[in-house]
């Protein structure tokens, strides 16, 4: 696996090198020692699937608060997705700044990311399939989520929105 450091601390591109041949190909998704080389200490103790039916469908932007942070591997294993991420740790100096990478099942690119940042993602195709390695149990007693257009993140997203839960629809403005 290659890591990449994106311009946010502790958020990591992870490009993969699947090993083709006639029958498909064979890639290693996770390995703990290649994370632990690049300071990033993951135990995965849930890993999560959505599935998710129409092109520009988002979920996020959803976050658990301290002491439940959750750190993320995330991958797209059918379709393609903008997958983001924001940076909600005041004490950083890219506090609000968000980063966004393009994961398709024909890339294989993951995205790391790690404790105090929400994570959402708007779906570029029908019929994308997202999993997600986490590396804190849910718990929703401290679920939080900032809201998918808040003006102060102002993320691009690619495509005009075509679902999002009622839930995701109702999440607060971030104050900074």
């Amino acid at each position: 696996m290659k890591f990449i450091q994106s311009h946010i601390q502790g958020i990591w591109i992870i490009d993969t090198e699947p090993v083709k041949d006639e029958r498909g190909f064979f890639m290693r998704s996770f390995c703990k020692k290649e994370l632990l080389e690049h300071g990033l200490n993951m135990e995965i103790v849930q890993i999560n699937t959505s599935y998710n039916k129409q092109r520009g469908t988002i979920r996020g932007l959803h976050y658990q608060t301290y002491p439940f942070e959750e750190q993320k591997k995330v991958s797209c294993l059918r379709g393609s997705i903008f997958d983001v991420a924001v940076d909600l740790r005041k004490e950083s100096p890219t506090y609000l700044k968000w980063h966004a990478e393009i994961l398709s099942d024909k890339s294989h690119r993951m995205l790391y990311i790690p404790k105090g940042c929400a994570h959402g993602f708007q779906t570029l195709e029908d019929g994308c399939v997202v999993q997600y390695e986490v590396g804190e149990y849910y718990n929703p007693q401290f679920e939080s989520a900032i809201r998918w257009n808040d003006p102060t993140v102002d993320i691009n997203w690619p495509l005009p929105v075509t679902r999002i839960s009622e839930k995701d629809k109702k999440h607060i403005d971030i104050i900074p």
